[in-house]
């Protein structure tokens, strides 16, 4: 048995409520999990809300897609997983659960060194980052300019791009100044004279955007910065991309991601274990709620708090 939360109706956080649910058997090259924290990400409320289109619910729909925990139970034709090894778990359906049986693809091994809630906080934010930057062609003589910088995705696009030699200057408030240029990025307000700021801080210029605000102010001061639009992306306005001739990913595009794609956002999770490990990633924990205040914990995440938000099981 489990305990899972669920929704049967689109709407505010009081539709999210904690069930009991039945775990099917550990299947060939599937692994059971003892979940110890679930990541909260913005897509698990604008899914609930009705905010991004899912389609009907016909049945208790379950939430969130990434975790950590430790393994309970081993399949057939499992290899390098083993009863009581602590994993993180991403790209799943229904993770804010107490328990789970997952195929071996959507688990990595997590150090005993890298806790249970920073395994949890890596999933979403880190394969989108990862992602849209590989593929943006991100490289070594790179300015990056990444618009959103505080947020999870934001600090995992600076990261990247720091450790790949670009130089990379981002948008945050003046209160989070100080955590963007921990990441070594230069931290630049939003408001009034963006563009301004931008040129006077890359005075060759910047050479690849990436927003992830998905505020009219990104989008104009993105499109003003850079005339080659094949190396702008957006990961929240991805409907309104191709009208202004950038890069979608995610974030509502009409066009899904491409197997290289997919296979870079797979490739993330290890790459930003091993990184987290050896101490050259960082992730700016928030918040952590028990499973059953799911809804106020996504409350949090909607009105904006510092960190990632994690539920407890």
């Amino acid at each position: 048995m489990s305990n899972a939360i669920v929704y049967t109706e689109f709407g505010g956080p009081e539709v999210l409520r904690e069930i009991e649910i039945t775990l099917p058997p550990v299947g060939d090259g599937e692994v059971a999990v003892r979940i110890e924290a679930a990541g909260v990400n913005p897509i698990d409320w604008k899914l609930r809300s009705g905010l991004r289109p899912s389609g009907d619910i016909d049945e208790p729909r379950r939430v969130g897609a990434d975790a950590a925990g430790v393994v309970t139970a081993v399949g057939g034709d499992v290899d390098g997983f083993r009863v009581g090894d602590e994993v993180v778990v991403f790209g799943a359906q229904g993770a804010y659960a107490s328990d789970m049986v997952l195929p071996i693809a959507q688990v990595q091994p997590r150090p005993s060194h890298v806790s249970a809630a920073q395994g949890a906080a890596l999933g979403i934010p880190v394969a989108t980052a990862y992602q849209a930057l590989r593929s943006l062609g991100v490289r070594d003589g790179d300015t990056l300019l990444v618009h959103g910088g505080s947020g999870a995705v934001g600090q995992a696009a600076i990261q990247f791009g720091v450790l790949w030699g670009a130089t990379v200057i981002a948008t945050t408030s003046d209160r989070r100044a100080d955590r963007v240029r921990e990441l070594g990025a230069i931290p630049l307000p939003y408001g009034d004279g963006l563009v301004e700021r931008v040129r006077a801080a890359a005075p060759d210029g910047v050479t690849v955007i990436l927003d992830a605000a998905g505020t009219d102010e990104a989008l104009d001061a993105s499109l003003d910065l850079l005339a080659d639009r094949t190396r702008i992306a957006t990961l929240v306005r991805g409907k309104d991309a191709v009208g202004l001739g950038i890069r979608g990913f995610s974030g509502g595009s009409p066009h899904p991601l491409t197997p290289q794609q997919l296979a870079w956002r797979a490739e993330a999770i290890p790459v930003t274990i091993a990184l987290l490990a050896s101490g050259r990633f960082s992730v700016e924990l928030g918040p952590s709620f028990p499973l059953a205040e799911a809804g106020e914990a996504q409350r949090v995440v909607e009105q904006g708090v510092d960190g990632k938000v994690t539920l407890r099981p």
